[in-house]
């Protein structure tokens, strides 16, 4: 089994010209690839490699800072987005049973102009990069929510409804720039990976990764590598999604194994988690009550209390 490739270019970000009969093909593609893989290839989305290379860059350039320069930007020290921030190494567990991931990461949550942010030195310009960044997948984002409804013969608008608020405080959607650092395999901890095996909490997710290392389950229960493709990006259903569906679309596990020993590379992705708005209420659509009711703002928090410890 491989991870399908679909050519969004009909529907690329900043493309208006777009017929009713390309986004219902766009959204045949999807539809197939979401139901027997769960992860699709976009190429030609519109977002450029130059884009993602910029983001990359400011981002490593945050995390090679001296801890006590990232410090003041500590995931949970936003009151008003307790997500916002810098998460150090091994303080989430991506899967509970395991250690700690070997992996940093800094969340874009909140737009909000009065939140603090990273700007001296070496990260001069780290808002205005990672705010740009985000709005751009936003928007190819529910370009691809609209594609997908089409896909399953709903409204076009029955996903795009429920996600009015990115961007703002009443909604979960975060941009991850992530880090992994140099490992040495031999001294790291019984179990531990540099991503546990997981699936994502919401409605989608963009990932775009600078190198292999990731490894996504396949229906029948093997790890397969993710290959790297310039210039596209791996987008693969998250678990509100496959609930909404009623199991139509599958939200699947994946991972990032430690590199083999003797490797001495880092590695680096971004990925971009999108959230039903908080108050969103989550059921499924085929009237199959095969989940109860949740809202998407109680089934993250409830998440974030597996990954990050309760309290």
């Amino acid at each position: 089994m491989s991870i399908p490739v679909v050519d969004f270019g009909a529907y690329r970000l900043d493309e208006k010209g777009t017929t009713e009969e390309h986004l219902h093909e766009l959204g045949k593609a999807l539809k197939a690839a979401f139901t027997e893989v769960g992860f699709v290839f976009l190429k030609n989305s519109g977002i450029t490699q130059e884009e993602v290379d910029r983001v990359m860059d400011i981002s490593k350039k945050f995390f090679l800072q001296p801890e006590e320069l990232k410090r003041p930007f500590c995931r949970s020290s936003f009151t008003n987005s307790p997500n916002h921030g810098w998460v150090s190494l091994e303080t989430e567990r991506l899967n509970p049973l395991r250690p700690g991931d070997l992996k940093e990461a800094f969340n874009t949550a909140s737009l909000d102009p009065d939140i603090k942010w990273p700007s001296s030195g070496d990260v001069a310009g780290f808002q205005e990069i990672q705010t740009s960044f985000f709005l751009r997948c936003r928007e190819l984002s529910l370009r691809v929510l609209r594609v997908m409804a089409l896909g399953l013969g709903l409204d076009p608008e029955v996903f795009l409804s429920a996600h009015r608020l990115i961007g703002t405080d009443e909604n979960g959607t975060t941009l991850r720039s992530l880090y992994y650092p140099l490992v040495n395999s031999e001294k790291a901890k019984e179990g531990q990976l540099r991503c546990g095996e997981h699936s994502d909490y919401g409605s989608i997710t963009l990932l775009f990764q600078s190198s292999e290392g990731l490894q996504v389950r396949t229906r029948s229960g093997e790890f397969i590598c993710a290959p790297v493709i310039p210039g596209a990006v791996l987008i693969n259903i998250a678990d509100l999604m496959q609930r909404w569906t009623g199991d139509y679309l599958v939200s699947v596990l994946h991972r990032v194994l430690l590199p083999p020993v003797g490797d001495s590379s880092t590695r680096q992705s971004l990925a971009f988690f999108v959230q039903p708005d908080d108050a969103a209420l989550i059921t499924c659509y085929d009237g199959s009550n095969k989940y109860p009711p949740v809202t998407a703002g109680a089934y993250l928090t409830e998440r974030f209390n597996d990954s990050y410890g309760r309290t």
